[in-house]
């Protein structure tokens, strides 16, 4: 099964594109991290130091994903989204881009992008390591590599026989570097389609249900 046949339910707080009742929502959660873009600033310092633009004190979420969208390097945008989102938003995010590349990802990457799936929907931490061997041993980090490790750091212990907890920015820097390295894979005529397609999946992550 290819992951662009892979169907997932989203994380709670999103809606579901799939069957019959698409237009319902599971109970609304915050997707976010912090409240603005401004507090992510602050509170995940690793982010400044990978985009250069700065969000007002105010400005919030979407308008800062937008102003992003809108500038010289649009591919901002994939990196503030990685961080901005919790973790398992975030993988969801990550996921759902590489399934709309699904003809850039190779057939070794298809096993792990559905343990990837696996866990959005049933996040314990059995999938999480599961996940987590596939993405530590595999021999190249490919954008499924990448995204399985981003499950593996989105929380808790890295192994059962790990205790030692992971830094909080290692989860959206994997994610990040998941989706532009898809996105690096792609023609470059191509590429600002496919971004624009990744940057409209991020949205509805920035507004409220």
């Amino acid at each position: 099964m290819t992951p662009n046949n892979h169907e997932t339910t989203p994380p709670a707080g999103l809606p579901y594109s799939g069957g019959d009742d698409g237009e319902k929502t599971q109970p609304p959660i915050s997707a976010l991290r912090f409240d603005t873009p401004h507090a992510l600033y602050q509170g995940m310092p690793q982010l400044s130091r990978l985009v250069q633009n700065r969000p007002q004190e105010q400005e919030d979420g979407l308008a800062f994903l937008m102003r992003l969208r809108a500038s010289t390097t649009p591919e901002d945008a994939v990196t503030f989204t990685a961080f901005a989102a919790q973790p398992k938003m975030a993988v969801w995010w990550g996921y759902e881009c590489m399934r709309l590349a699904a003809d850039l990802i190779s057939e070794d990457d298809r096993r792990l992008m559905e343990l990837v799936a696996t866990w959005t929907t049933y996040p314990d931490d059995e999938n999480r390591f599961r996940a987590a061997r596939m993405a530590l041993y595999a021999p190249v980090r490919s954008p499924a590599v990448f995204l399985g490790l981003a499950v593996a750091w989105s929380g808790g212990a890295i192994a059962p026989n790990d205790p030692a907890p992971v830094p909080e920015h290692r989860a959206p820097r994997a994610i990040n570097s998941a989706v532009l390295s898809c996105l690096s894979k792609a023609g470059l005529s191509d590429r600002p389609v496919r971004l624009a397609r990744f940057i409209d999946l991020a949205a509805p992550l920035f507004r409220t249900y």
